[in-house]
């Protein structure tokens, strides 16, 4: 029952965030729960006549984009994307998150990175006063030598490093990299830390989201709040 009602709530934020997206443009597809209720609502408004086109962020989106007759454009070109929007495993209150639980945080990043605006479709258990603790912070990184990076980020975080597997075996990215879970209890400061793990040898890029996001939308109990990122 509550993951029944906190699907409610994702697909409450993902049908708000449909508001942000105008006819014409060029939009970032995020993967995840509440990305799968935007693709879905997406599609329902292609097929009435809208005009726009995604930028998939893995290929679980791309084949549900396609189902739902979304067009996609080539991602090995170059782009301009106007908006992309995907969901959080974490957000604290300046708009800082952790993504990467479904493993396809390289491209989730990249489109973010590129997008003239990046809104985050949230339910409201994901806010949590600190990153950290309840979640480990994913980190995608070189097959090669793994083991001698994960060494650095334990020194680094002096946290405990997991290789990720599924089904006995280490999960691959799209990408062909591994992927390890750092449990740290505690990110008090996500932007020096997300630049300290990418100078670590072999680290691709983390999970850490640092001042990326425009706009925050969260389904709650009491109905949907549009967030906009906060003034420093």
């Amino acid at each position: 029952m509550i993951s029944e009602n906190l699907d409610h709530l994702k697909k409450a934020a993902a049908l708000k965030a449909m508001e942000f997206i105008r006819d014409g443009m060029i939009v970032g597809l995020g993967t995840g729960s509440t990305a799968k209720h935007l693709l879905v609502a997406l599609g329902e408004q292609v097929r009435a006549g809208k005009k726009l086109r995604g930028v998939p962020t893995s290929q679980e989106t791309a084949a549900l984009a396609r189902e739902s007759g979304i067009p996609l454009i080539e991602t090995e070109n170059r782009w301009e994307i106007d908006v992309a929007l995907d969901g959080a495993d974490q957000v604290d209150p300046d708009f800082n998150l952790i993504k990467g639980g479904g493993g396809a945080l390289l491209k989730e990043k990249i489109v973010a990175a590129s997008a003239k605006q990046f809104i985050v479709m949230v339910d409201h258990t994901k806010q949590v006063p600190v990153l950290g603790g309840s979640f480990p912070l994913p980190i995608e990184v070189i097959p090669f030598g793994w083991g001698g990076t994960a060494r650095a980020i334990e020194a680094l975080t002096k946290s405990r490093v997991v290789l990720r597997e599924r089904n006995g075996t280490p999960f691959k990215t799209e990408a062909g990299h591994l992927i390890v879970d750092v449990h740290i209890n505690r990110i008090d400061r996500p932007g020096e830390l997300e630049t300290a793990l990418n100078l670590i040898p072999g680290v691709v890029e983390t999970g850490l989201f640092v001042g990326r996001t425009s706009v925050l939308i969260v389904g709650t109990p009491q109905g949907v709040h549009t967030l906009h990122v906060p003034r420093k």
